[in-house]
């Protein structure tokens, strides 16, 4: 878990948001899909505004928004669920204990992932807001961010390990953590 620490993301959206976000006419809405990576929150790419544009162009040729653009957001991580740290990966698995249980015992089907490389990620959403809402129930402190890093798109070359859309995501759920906006050069 990381405490305390500034990052930069970058958001794909629609240029007219792009532009009220910095002139601090607004404010970032929370994504809450059922499918979303992280969870409930605001989404950005870490340290990566070429993915951000990648993704508002497919948004826009998707006819999801009009016009693409990326907003740059300064983040302090706050109290950070950070899916590369063991800790964090060791509170997932018993989240996921969990959620099985409930399940289990309400006879519900657990929510599964779907679609090309699981970009539909209804379980992973799922099990993340069972240990929010688990921590909450427990009185623990919240998590103020969520940051995780993800495998996705082709071969760099036949055989890598890396892919051509591997990215580190963030998940903002605590709107106090985000301390401005900025448009990239």
């Amino acid at each position: 878990m990381i405490s305390r620490t500034l990052a930069i993301v970058f958001h794909g959206c629609e240029e007219a948001l792009a532009k009220r976000l910095v002139n601090g006419e607004c404010e970032l809405e929370a994504s809450t899909n059922a499918y979303d990576w992280l969870g409930h929150g605001c989404y950005g790419w870490e340290d990566s505004p070429v993915r951000a544009w990648q993704w508002a162009h497919e948004a826009a040729e998707a006819g999801r928004i009009q016009k693409p653009a990326v907003v740059g957001i300064v983040i302090d991580l706050g109290y950070c669920l950070n899916l590369v740290d063991a800790e964090s990966l060791r509170l997932v698995r018993e989240a996921y204990s969990h959620y099985q249980a409930v399940c289990h015992s309400s006879g519900i089907s657990e929510a599964r992932n779907r679609g090309p490389e699981f970009k539909a990620r209804f379980l992973d959403c799922a099990v993340l807001e069972t240990l929010h809402a688990s921590h909450a129930a427990q009185g623990l402190q919240p998590f103020d961010t969520v940051r995780g890093f993800f495998v996705e798109g082709s071969e760099l070359y036949p055989g890598a390990g890396l892919r051509d859309r591997d990215h580190i995501q963030i998940c903002v759920r605590n709107p106090q953590c985000i301390k401005g906006y900025f448009l990239p050069r």
